[in-house]
């Protein structure tokens, strides 16, 4: 019997692949990990995951981005990374089993797996420097280095006192090749474990206190008082019905539906927003100070997110605080379309390169379009645009409500398209009239006799006027309006129903205040918003 088939280690089948993939899941948690080090050396967002995340979200196409959000919602960035990972371990494993038979060009795949996401971090729209390629780049080489040692454990010669001896029986058994290397396969593999855990813990902790002074910044912002105060909400603006969404959405549940996989943490006291382009007379620069001592306005406005499904949860009601973005405009010599302004778009840039394009029209049109500092009497969280962000009412968040601002340029909609309308989405994007059913939920099983259909209606700027409910086929019957806070905001209404036992289907409809009538043309999201009535079947018990 030969050497090889006496020893129980490695052999050219099944064990030795499986071995191979284990180097290569090794590898590329080394990788991960060094890259994450590095990381925190240049910024969060050029990590190797954020960087292939971010170019994936801007690949893929419009329709998969709005099936992303209607089925993660909010939980759609930690989907796609976890699903980024997922790939990498597998083409790890599949990787490492490749290297056992050509070494070499295992360790140069891993190398590739480096090119790519160096590539990814550089064509990112907020990248600036070349710096960003290093994380990616130097994840890979210590990755590839460490794939090319673990292979060559498993493919160690034979010993050479073995050949040399020409010893004969157990001698020469002892002495004979084993095909690899299982003390130091083993001790590698731990030492790599144990280094990659730390290094990756290391470098996590360095990217977590990234924004330290970001943090300090918000927690020492004090917003001054309003000069002009939202007015108080009228005590019937709210009803005391359960399940239904309250009028003020507190910070912590408003919805977040953008393109950040780290969410920017921005320093208020090195921030600065520049506003320049065609039509701009005098271009200038503010401070987050500069703002804070400006007259400051207050207002509730709902916001709606173009992705939100006829019923959907991403709509919110806040109170806002900043300043009025029309009076900065014309301080820097800005007009509107309809007075001689050369520009009919405003373009904001946000500081991870998201562009957003607002009709220049709107902005200035007198409506309560605002640069936010603060949301609901306090700073703006980080998840919702620390230490800036756009507010405009009546739009779509798309076209308007700019995060983490720091930059406004003046240009047309003929020689500019933002960021969504280069990918399918509309340039112009009002806020259709919709409503929702909050309760009864869907398959809902309330018990015969009163049961309270009630829920939310919008037409920002527009106002709502009317909510009307249908049961089944039957008359369309009026709700009972809960009183107006302003034409931008919300109202809550209720439907007060004489429910009986089976099963019925209960429909919504809002009318605005021009006399518009919420379509039952049930639409997709893409380009310019959903339409449809939302409708909710329950079993009456």
């Amino acid at each position: 019997m030969r050497d090889e088939e006496k020893d129980p280690g490695v052999r050219p089948g099944g064990p030795r692949l499986a071995l191979g993939a284990l180097s290569g899941g090794l590898a590329c948690f080394a990788a991960l990990a060094v890259a994450e080090m590095v990381a925190a050396a240049v910024r969060p967002q050029a990590g190797p995951v954020i960087a292939v995340g971010g170019a994936s979200i801007d690949a893929a196409p419009a329709p998969v981005k709005d099936w992303a959000i209607r089925h993660f919602g909010t939980d759609d960035k930690l989907v796609l990374q976890l699903g980024i990972l997922a790939v990498l371990a597998v083409l790890a494993l599949v990787l490492g089993a490749f290297a056992t038979r050509f070494r070499r060009a295992g360790a140069a795949g891993a190398l590739l797996f480096g090119v790519t996401g160096a590539a990814a971090a550089v064509s990112r729209p907020d990248s600036t420097t070349c710096r960003d390629a290093l994380p990616s780049a130097v994840g890979a080489v210590a990755g590839a280095l460490l794939l090319y040692v673990l292979v060559g454990r498993l493919t160690a010669p034979a010993r050479p006192e073995a050949a040399a001896s020409g010893t004969v029986g157990e001698e020469a058994a002892a002495a004979a090749p084993t095909g690899w290397d299982r003390r130091g396969f083993v001790l590698a593999s731990a030492s790599a474990a144990a280094a990659s855990a730390f290094i990756g813990a290391a470098g996590r902790s360095l990217n977590a206190s990234h924004g330290k002074d970001a943090i300090a910044s918000r927690a020492e912002v004090v917003l001054p008082g309003p000069r002009s105060p939202a007015r108080p909400v009228p005590k019937g603006a709210g009803l005391r019905i359960d399940g239904i969404s309250p009028f003020v959405t507190p910070n912590d549940d408003f919805y977040r539906v953008d393109t950040a996989l780290v969410v920017p943490k921005v320093d208020a006291t090195r921030w600065r927003l520049r506003i320049h382009g065609k039509g701009v007379r005098r271009p200038a620069t503010y401070t987050f100070d500069d703002l804070l001592r400006r007259e400051l306005i207050e207002r509730d406005i709902t916001l709606t997110c173009v992705s939100n499904e006829v019923g959907g949860p991403y709509v919110g009601n806040a109170r806002w605080i900043g300043v009025r973005l029309a009076e900065l405009l014309a301080e820097c010599g800005v007009k509107p379309p309809s007075r001689g302004g050369r520009a009919d778009q405003l373009v904001a840039r946000s500081v991870d390169g998201m562009t957003l394009g607002s009709p220049v029209e709107d902005v200035m049109d007198g409506r309560d379009a605002m640069l936010a500092v603060g949301m609901n009497g306090e700073p703006l969280p980080f998840e919702h645009g620390f230490p800036v962000r756009m507010v405009v009412p009546g739009l779509y968040g798309f076209v308007s409500a700019c995060k983490w601002i720091e930059d406004i340029e003046l240009t047309t909609f003929a020689s500019y398209d933002p960021y969504w309308v280069k990918r399918g989405w509309s340039r112009r994007a009002p806020v259709k009239t919709g409503s929702r059913i909050d309760t009864p939920g869907p398959f809902a099983r309330p018990k015969a006799g009163t049961v309270m259909i009630a829920g939310v209606a919008w037409a920002q700027h527009r106002g709502v006027d009317r909510v009307e409910v249908r049961v089944d086929d039957g008359p369309w019957q009026e709700a009972r309006l809960a009183a107006e806070d302003t034409r931008d905001t919300w109202r809550q209404w209720a439907f007060p129903w004489q429910a009986t036992k089976g099963g019925h289907t209960l429909t919504v409809r809002a009318s605005d205040r021009t006399g518009t009538v919420q379509t039952d043309k049930r639409t997709r999201t893409i380009p310019d918003g959903a339409s449809g009535r939302h409708s909710v079947v329950v079993t009456v018990e």
